[in-house]
């Protein structure tokens, strides 16, 4: 009777599972948020803001390897399209926020970088890997999810940011 137990739990949990991770797909809005930024006391940053603009929104922290690459190359991409009306939101999800400030200083970006210290927002947008980047379009609906970040992903990600500015 134990082991049927256990395949009703396993069947129950993974399904639970597999529509938690996938709460936020292409085609559905991003939750709005409003988050303090890192190191800036007092100020937040509220993705409503930010309607009509193509938005990529990273979810990161200090202890991920992938995220590393990932800052330099999105720097970069929102420092060639900004005035084309591209920006990123880096959201650290590190339990400690002098940790996501250390990463900050180590490795500094011209976007802003805040900080989800509940993890509501993390759990709102169904992310369980390091780096996962959202691709919004200027309404703020998801066009893309990216999990991870490796060098190959940055002719992905520009080829989608740039047909989202032409649209």
């Amino acid at each position: 009777m134990q082991v049927g137990r256990f395949w009703v739990f396993f069947a129950l949990f993974s399904v639970a599972c597999s529509s938690w991770a996938g709460s936020i797909q292409s085609g559905k809005s991003a939750p709005l948020f409003k988050l303090p930024v890192l190191g800036t006391p007092d100020a937040e940053l509220s993705l409503q803001d930010y309607r009509g603009k193509v938005v990529y929104v990273d979810f990161w922290a200090s202890w991920c390897a992938p995220c590393r690459r990932s800052f330099p190359v999105l720097n970069e991409l929102r420092q060639q399209y900004k005035d084309l009306g591209f920006e990123v939101i880096a959201i650290s999800v590190d339990e400690y926020k002098d940790d996501a400030l250390a990463f900050q200083t180590e490795l500094p970006v011209s976007y802003p970088l805040v900080w989800d210290p509940t993890g509501t927002l993390l759990a709102a947008f169904g992310v369980i890997g390091m780096p996962t980047g959202f691709l919004l379009d200027k309404t703020g609906v998801v066009q893309a999810v990216h999990e991870g970040f490796s060098d190959e992903d940055e002719s992905w990600l520009r080829a989608r940011v740039l047909k989202l500015l032409e649209s």
